[in-house]
């Protein structure tokens, strides 16, 4: 379990004409104001404020923790099995004012077993509250952001808008990487076979391959959930019109990476089919020696059948050339077939 509260930058009255809010820290909940000077002279201690965090992040909560969010906040939070679920009503619904929305994110993308994760993103009132059971790259990244920058979680409309940003700029990276790699794998399949780069069995690049397409297809899941999340939040009339805004500019970057990662998708299955399409040469290659091989040592064979047959009356056996005949019969009948071979291109 791994949870934290995140709070917007603290303001006070006269905030407008001080450091502005980009200067301020993150409170928690219950931080005093300023103390107020009682009829004795003495400061008075303030009484505290509570005040509502934007963002509750949850990383791997336990039962007690979600029980406390759903009393705390009157919702029901999503199981881990309902958040696997595919169908649209289970992943996206409005309930009683809570926005629930669960997308599916690239995690691990850098390892040999990349995967999509389950993350709930459940938005009520003024506070967003993120349900997850991995830690992914954008995560992170956002997380160090906003102790850099305070003015990031302002709202929990302005969280949420930013971890999509983060996730879709993540996907970005993701895709141009991938497309490098492919690219350096083209090169590779498409080598001369004399080149100490070209691979000769093609197993690492069937694997290299078969990691890119594998990665573009869960690249392109996680886009396909984001895009229906857009489109979910482009129905709900609560989000003001810079959020909306941004929106925009999200699903057009999820459009844009959606393009490119079809293109990847293209590309993977083009490298499978010329790299199988190599190694059926090469196998044909292999199988052609082998045939020209038996031809050309099949008239030795039947020269050295014939005199190697024990008949009594075999007038060359006593021939004082024979042997040397034999021996020159043989030669001459393997070189004849291998210089036609060579005359017709088939070497």
């Amino acid at each position: 379990m791994d949870s934290n509260e995140f709070f917007a930058p603290a303001r006070t009255p006269s905030d407008d004409t001080a450091a502005p809010a980009d200067d301020a820290a993150l409170v928690s909940s219950g931080d005093a104001v300023d103390g107020e000077v009682n009829s004795a002279g003495s400061v008075a201690k303030p009484p505290k404020v509570e005040r509502t965090p934007v963002w509750i992040d949850l990383l791997n909560p336990s039962d007690d923790e979600i029980h406390e969010i759903e009393k705390r906040f009157a919702i029901e939070v999503p199981t881990r099995e309902e958040m696997q679920e595919i169908e649209l009503s289970s992943r996206l619904y409005d309930e009683d004012g809570a926005l629930f929305m669960t997308v599916s994110v690239l995690n691990k993308a850098n390892s040999d077993e990349p995967e999509t994760t389950a993350i709930t993103f459940i938005l009520v009132k003024k506070t967003l509250i993120t349900l997850r059971y991995a830690d992914p790259v954008p995560f992170k990244t956002f997380i160090r952001r906003v102790n850099r920058s305070p003015s990031l979680a302002s709202s929990a409309e302005a969280v949420l808008f930013g971890l999509l940003e983060q996730i879709v700029d993540r996907l970005a990276d993701i895709m141009e990487q991938a497309a490098a790699d492919l690219e350096g794998l083209s090169n590779i399949v498409f080598a001369n076979p004399d080149d100490p780069a070209h691979d000769q069995d093609h197993r690492a690049v069937l694997r290299r391959i078969g990691r890119a397409g594998n990665l573009s297809g869960k690249a392109k899941d996680s886009l396909l959930n984001l895009h229906r999340l857009g489109l979910f939040l482009s129905t709900q009339t609560r989000l003001k019109k810079d959020a909306k805004t941004r929106l925009k500019t999200i699903s057009r970057d999820i459009v844009s990476i959606t393009e490119h990662a079809n293109f990847i998708a293209n590309k993977v299955t083009f490298l499978l089919d010329a790299t199988l399409g190599m190694i059926n040469l090469e196998q044909n290659n292999i199988i052609k020696i082998f045939s020209v091989a038996a031809a050309a040592f099949l008239p030795p064979t039947l020269i050295a059948s014939i005199y190697g047959m024990n008949f009594s009356v075999m007038p060359e056996l006593d021939w004082q050339f024979g042997y040397p005949l034999a021996i020159g019969l043989m030669v001459l009948s393997a070189v004849l077939p291998l210089w036609y071979f060579k005359r017709k291109g088939w070497l």
